[in-house]
């Protein structure tokens, strides 16, 4: 399934009925009298978030959406039929901001929860409203009034516990198919994902938490470069942080300052993001050379307030250890309603 995570759309209420011109001709009535009925109200438009849902994919296929409009008055004061409600479902994590103008008009994040963004129009009266003690035969009717439309943007962030980060083929989709059941293409070269992964790891026995394999960032990520900002969005959300660092070579440059150049590109994207608590993964504990250097660098991170957690997701030692740190870490913050901070290297 393709991933996709922002679309524009264009949304319409429906239009309100117009009241109906109508007079009464019935044998033992001879005055009659004026009985058009009045139109219905155009059908609102909803947004609800549908938990089985993980992609904006169905909203590149259709981009217009209009609800019902109201009938239209009918004589014998018969009022139009109201049009029924348009209910957009989308996945939790959406945010909806007006195209135009860019404002922020919704943030959906819990499965169920609904909101109303586009109103109805008004049904129009028809002449038996305007009927007076003066005007006994009033021809005058009103149309029902448009429905609101706007052209909406949809950008979806992934709702997880702990996001991934660090340079391209620094490990992180191995790790997450080493703790989860996600299964993320794995390959020896750059950006081999191109597209979030979610995870469900367990521990503590019954208790679980989302992981999310977040596409490798680069420096220059901020302001577009390489996969870009498409994907630092995903990262928000998430409550802790697995920053990898690869010790083996694999990866142009200093490790260190590699390290230093991912967390840059966090806080010029968000600078709350360096507000999250983050550990450090010294991935790839298979391979010689990074377990010579693990005791050398741990100082590096760990003066900085870092926890440090070697590992090999390949043979699995230390994963078990990280998850129940993961676990213990996030069971803590959702204890207590004030997160700790990191300060930013």
């Amino acid at each position: 399934m393709r991933f996709v995570d922002s679309v524009k759309i264009f949304v319409k209420a429906g239009d309100g009925g117009r009241g109906c011109l109508s007079f009464r001709r019935e044998k033992f009535v001879p005055m009659g009298g004026p009985d058009g009925g009045d139109g219905g109200h155009g059908g609102d438009v909803y947004f609800e978030v549908d938990s089985n849902l993980s992609t904006l994919l169905d909203f590149r296929y259709k981009v217009h959406y209009k609800a019902e409009r109201g009938g239209h008055g009918m004589g014998k004061n018969m009022h139009g039929k109201s049009g029924e409600a348009l209910v957009i479902h989308v996945p939790a994590g959406t945010l909806i901001y007006d195209a135009d103008t860019d404002e922020q008009l919704a943030d959906l994040t819990e499965a169920g929860q609904q909101v109303r963004l586009l109103k109805g129009g008004m049904g129009g009266r028809g002449n038996a409203r305007f009927a007076t003690s003066t005007n006994r035969a009033p021809r005058h009717t009103q149309p029902g009034t448009p429905g609101e439309e706007r052209a909406l943007r949809l950008e979806l962030k992934l709702l997880a516990d702990v996001g991934l980060v660090g340079l391209p083929n620094a490990g992180k989709s191995t790790l997450i198919a080493a703790t989860s059941a996600a299964r993320p293409k794995i390959a020896d070269y750059p950006f081999t994902t191109l597209v979030p992964n979610l995870g469900v790891v367990r521990y503590g026995g019954f208790k679980t938490f989302v992981m999310a394999d977040i596409p490798g960032l680069i420096e220059g990520a901020s302001e577009g470069q390489g996969l870009g900002t498409r994907f630092l969005r995903h990262v928000e959300r998430t409550d802790l942080f697995l920053h990898l660092v690869d010790l083996s070579g694999m990866q142009q440059g200093d490790p260190l300052e590699n390290f230093r150049i991912i967390n840059q590109e966090l806080a010029r994207h968000n600078p709350e993001m360096m507000q999250k608590t983050q550990f450090v993964v010294l991935s790839k504990l298979d391979v010689t050379e990074v377990r010579e250097q693990v005791d050398a660098v741990r100082p590096f991170f760990e003066q900085q307030g870092f926890r440090v957690f070697p590992l090999s997701a390949i043979t699995g030692e230390g994963v078990k250890e990280l998850v129940e740190s993961i676990g213990q870490e996030l069971d803590r913050r959702r204890e207590s309603p004030v997160a700790d901070t990191v300060s930013e290297p």
